[in-house]
């Protein structure tokens, strides 16, 4: 794969779509930069529709609500997840990520939280054309994107808790890459604001207990990457709005069932009309370059990018889990529409979560057919939320 097809895909379109000789002329996904912070990073989410601002706590609660954490189970956990991408174009780019979180104080009621999420784009081979139309070898690059996080979590109430995360972003598209091209590596701070409410257990359907979650998180609010030193060229982070509810039924002592549904909307503006193309007479589309802020108030004028997803786990005696969800993202905004299904077993200690993404759109996905595993150490003694899982 050449560099400038990796470049655009890193830009944008690896986290959309990936087409294959199809008709994209009413396809107008929001590109960002770092859009790797777009793409679930654990199994279990990944195996629930990608969402997880409203679902029972875990370990990965750092990246869709550090809120969840002070209703965590135990008082401490680490998870570490891999997950193979774009796997019909290369077999070299991954995605890897390690969460991390605590309990502070004696009273159980703060958490901190840190987490990494790396995408390799694996190794590109340059080459450039020289006299006579002969390949001239120039080396490779290694393109690559991170993110840092660190979260603080207070439970407000018995039932409400709030989170701020902060993160350090570094998208190094170039990968090493040195020639005279203005292609540098972007580095943006951004902040996530969260909350997280979640009942105590009461009598409902059929007399038997059930709980009510529900969770917001406002993600990735910052500065623009900016790859070149141009101005006009910086690119928006994935700022992102969630929302989520989800209703938990206790058939009986061994047996939970929860459904959940998540709605998601990029706070960034979209590709405008501009002008007519006075020679095609066909619209010219260019995505505003305004602040951040102003940015956030443009998103709205395109409605067209809420993204939904519902989710259905079963849980037996909390060792055992099975998953399953839907996804579904507009056309015109890259049409990502997929199910997904997973499978959850916990030992002691320890968890393994898998996940599979079916693809229901007639764009291909990034990430169909691929499998998602996670590993989870929950580490300590069991919290006062144990008894209300």
């Amino acid at each position: 794969m050449d560099f400038t097809k990796r470049l655009l895909l890193g830009l944008g379109l690896g986290a959309s779509i990936t087409a294959f000789a199809q008709d994209l002329s009413k396809i107008r996904p929001v590109l960002t930069g770092a859009p790797f912070l777009r793409v679930a990073p654990d199994a279990r989410s990944g195996g629930m529709g990608d969402q997880g601002v409203a679902t029972s706590p875990d370990v990965y609660s750092q990246f869709w609500n550090a809120a969840k954490y002070p209703f965590s189970r135990n008082l401490s956990g680490v998870g570490v997840n891999y997950t193979p991408y774009m796997g019909k174009l290369t077999n070299d780019v991954f995605l890897l990520y390690g969460s991390y979180y605590r309990f502070v104080g004696e009273e159980e009621r703060s958490t901190i939280g840190a987490s990494i999420y790396y995408f390799n784009m694996g190794e590109v081979n340059l080459t450039r054309l020289v006299d006579n139309n002969a390949v001239a070898d120039e080396g490779t690059a290694k393109p690559n994107e991170f993110a840092i996080d660190v979260s603080y979590a207070l439970r407000l109430a018995d039932s409400f808790s709030a989170a701020v995360t902060g993160r350090f972003i570094r998208s190094d598209l170039s990968g090493g890459f040195n020639t005279d091209t203005t292609l540098k590596p972007a580095n943006s701070f951004a902040v996530d604001i969260s909350g997280y409410y979640t009942t105590p257990r009461f009598s409902g359907l059929g007399g038997m207990d059930n709980k009510v979650n529900a969770g917001f998180a406002i993600q990735n609010l910052g500065p623009k990457l900016d790859y070149t030193g141009d101005e006009d060229s910086r690119t928006y982070l994935p700022t992102i709005a969630r929302f989520g509810a989800g209703y938990d039924v206790y058939i009986d002592d061994v047996n939970r069932v929860g459904i959940s549904a998540e709605a998601s909307k990029l706070l960034v503006p979209g590709a405008e009309i501009t002008r007519i193309d006075p020679l095609t007479q066909q619209p010219v589309y260019e995505v505003p370059n305004v602040g951040v802020m102003e940015g956030i108030g443009k998103s709205f004028n395109n409605p067209k990018s809420l993204m939904l997803s519902g989710a259905l786990e079963y849980a037996y005696d909390n060792a055992f889990f099975v998953r399953g969800g839907y996804f579904h993202e507009s056309e015109e905004q890259g049409a990502r529409q997929f199910a997904t299904a997973g499978i959850g077993l916990k030992y002691n200690a320890f968890a393994l979560d898998v996940s599979y993404l079916i693809n229901m759109s007639k764009l291909n996905s990034a990430l169909d057919n691929t499998l998602r595993f996670g590993l989870t150490w929950n580490i300590g003694d069991e919290t006062m939320n144990a008894t209300d899982y």
